[in-house]
């Protein structure tokens, strides 16, 4: 049988066995580091400079590898990359193709987030960029890396919460001691004394007393703002110019009164570092007479009132006239609003009109009022109201132990506070057993709403009653003031005075027959008729 012959094609091999062939040149691995320390004290700053130190000598001393730098990151947590500026900037040089190798001491260096540490390596290692994490003797572009690599990120992130409640656990250790400390260069009227305290600085203080001042006088937020930058005295960060919430932050820090309420904030989520207002989510801290007051109490509590008084109208915080939200419509309930007619000719003219008149089906029949007439109204009805002086003066000294006597309510406050803080633990507790153990969502869902109902209506009921005190704290505050103006008058004025039309006047209603009803601040009414306009009486609005 013959032996079938083959089709065979012989192909030269394209590889050369023999030594003495050209090889490709050999290229150098550029290789950067990266250093980071978590905080800006003494120690952690030298094991900084030894890292940076450290990669700088190694990468340069291995003749296979190319130095590109060492990024850094000083006083900057692990948590997140987003202000890593020397992280990104590493990051950014690889991708560009400046980098092939990465050098870390560990995991926990490069980041404590799993997702940022496992999301920056898989882009890395799209473009071919290796990590090299010491510690853990990991290399990325090995097959077991990112395994290795994931576990490791869970662990590093689970230390970074761990740590991260620590220190909140300390800190609210130290809220319950009735430790606290403040961002004093932030922070006007105060600097750290030497127990670790609070200190009045005198020269900021009296700026904090007279933004007090200005505010019980008559003056808004905003002329306040602009009288300060007028006078060239810095904001409490150094700036030239005072915003209006600056003013406001210091009209409502119940520190200014010597107490402190700890917790108004609270970082909800470790990774992000986000505050959160605190609505009742942790306990908060209310610590009295902690330390020297700048502001009596009796008179902070009066510009908390004097705040809700002026709140129906927000606008009424920052519209510089002492008339604000004082002039009532008694036709249709609503404000008095100022006016300006002819506002670029001579006759230019300033008037008070009600908001609403003209926005309503049926015109309201109020009429406008010129200042100097309502000047005018006032110093008739106060000189009436000054006819029998020392009958006001008997019924408002009745008045103040009543109002001075909050005890009740103060009581009912710290009942309702515990009944909130039950039943928000009541609640956490029952999410916490949802994540345990399965349950019928549909009824957990109902009881859930029924109890985060219950704890809301105790978030009113607490939000009434310290209206309620503050309120009633603020008439005692009035009441005293009033007593004061009283004492120190004779029977009658003979012109309009700004410092008692503030103290003094608590609303002005304004009828279609031309009435107005003056209701002072120890709740005496006092009617009189729109007199004739008169010459304005000046008043400086500034100061």
């Amino acid at each position: 049988m013959a032996t079938p012959v083959r089709n065979v094609q012989k192909i030269e091999s394209r590889n050369s066995l023999n030594p003495a062939a050209p090889t490709v040149e050999h290229q150098k691995r550029r290789v950067a580091a990266y250093a980071r320390v978590s905080t800006d004290s003494d120690e952690q700053l030298s094991s900084y400079e030894a890292q940076v130190d450290f990669y700088t000598r190694h990468i340069q001393s291995n003749p296979e590898w190319e130095f590109v730098n060492v990024y850094t990151d000083e006083g900057i947590s692990g948590t997140n990359t987003k202000k890593r500026e020397g992280f990104n900037r590493m990051v950014a040089d690889a991708l560009d193709g400046r980098i092939d190798l990465i050098l870390t001491k560990s995991i926990s260096r490069f980041a404590r987030n799993t997702v940022d540490t496992l999301t920056t390596v898989r882009k890395l290692k799209e473009k071919n960029v290796e990590v090299y994490f010491e510690k853990e003797n990991i290399y990325t572009l090995d097959a077991k890396g990112e395994m290795m690599i994931t576990i490791m990120s869970s662990l590093a992130q689970e230390e970074s919460r761990s740590i991260s409640e620590n220190v909140t656990w300390g800190k609210r250790r130290s809220m319950e001691e009735g430790k606290f400390s403040l961002a004093y260069k932030c922070f006007l009227g105060y600097e750290k004394g030497e127990d670790g305290l609070p200190q009045i600085v005198e020269e900021e203080a009296r700026i904090v007393r007279k933004i007090y001042q200005m505010f019980l006088d008559g003056k808004t937020v905003r002329t306040i703002a602009d009288y300060l930058t007028g006078q060239g005295i810095p904001t409490p960060r150094g700036k030239e110019k005072w915003p209006v919430s600056t003013i406001i932050s210091i009209l409502t820090n119940e520190k200014y009164k010597g107490d402190a309420l700890l917790q108004k904030t609270y970082t909800a989520d470790f990774l992000t570092k986000k505050s959160k207002k605190n609505h009742g989510e942790v306990p908060q801290y209310y610590i009295k007479d902690s330390h020297p007051a700048i502001i009596d109490p009796a008179t902070f509590d009066l510009v908390q009132q004097e705040m809700e008084r002026r709140r129906p109208n927000r606008r009424q915080l920052h519209k510089s006239s002492p008339f604000n939200a004082k002039i009532i419509c008694g036709q249709c309930g609503s404000y008095y609003g100022r006016k300006v007619w002819h506002s670029n000719s001579k006759y230019r003219k300033q008037i008070w009109r009600c908001n609403r008149k003209y926005e309503a089906e049926t015109v309201c029949d109020t009429p406008n009022i010129d200042v100097s007439i309502l000047e005018a109204a006032f110093v008739k009805a106060f000189s009436q109201m000054l006819s029998d002086k020392e009958q006001h003066i008997v019924r408002l000294e009745k008045m103040l132990p009543i109002l001075a006597n909050v005890s009740d309510l103060e009581k009912q406050l710290d009942e309702a506070q515990n009944r909130h803080a039950e039943l928000m633990s009541a609640l956490r507790r029952y999410m916490e057993e949802n994540t345990r153990q399965i349950q019928n969502q549909a009824e957990y869902n109902r009881r859930f709403s029924e109890q985060d109902a219950e704890c809301k209506r105790a978030e009113e009921q607490i939000t009434q009653l310290k209206e309620e005190i503050l309120a009633q704290s603020g008439k005692k505050e009035q009441i005293s003031r009033c007593l004061e103006e009283l004492r120190k008058c004779v029977d009658t004025i003979e012109e309009f005075d700004l410092g008692l039309w503030n103290s003094m006047v608590e609303s002005v209603t304004v009828y279609a027959d031309k009435r107005l009803v003056f209701l002072f601040r120890d709740e005496t009414k006092v009617t009189v008729q729109m007199p004739i306009p008169q010459k304005k009486v000046p008043y400086n609005n500034a100061e």
